[in-house]
């Protein structure tokens, strides 16, 4: 399927899995998902309209490695500039935030995340 084929949600999806980690919307991670792995907020909006999101990388090590490694990864496919992402009848721009990325604690010790900060803005009719 090609972005263009795709709504916006589906669209999302499709970039968030282009990092060689599963990724998973927030609400729906399988309780035995796999790590490192990526989990995303999945929201949409018209035209003219910039939203905040939210993805996170997470690693079960001690090492915070993998995720500042997938971060950084992150933040070469964006660049400065943002990234247009197309859907079905339009375009969505993912901006980096601020701070664009960021460590979290987890109550487990063993668990490394690191939040990465978008804002979006969808370019299209509806």
């Amino acid at each position: 399927m090609e972005f263009t084929d795709m709504t916006k949600t589906q669209a999302l999806f499709s970039f968030w899995n282009g990092f060689n980690l599963p990724a998973y919307d927030e609400t729906t991670v399988p309780e035995n998902a796999p790590f490192p792995r990526l989990t995303f907020e999945a929201a949409e909006d018209a035209f003219g309209h910039e939203i905040a999101l939210t993805a996170s990388v997470w690693d079960y090590s001690t090492s915070w490695s993998v995720v500042e490694q997938k971060a950084a990864e992150i933040g070469q496919r964006i660049t400065m500039g943002g990234i247009a992402v197309p859907y079905e009848g339009g375009v969505m721009w993912l901006k980096r935030g601020t701070p664009f990325a960021q460590r979290m604690a987890d109550d487990n010790d063993s668990v490394r995340r690191i939040v990465i900060n978008l804002s979006a803005e969808f370019i299209s009719q509806d």
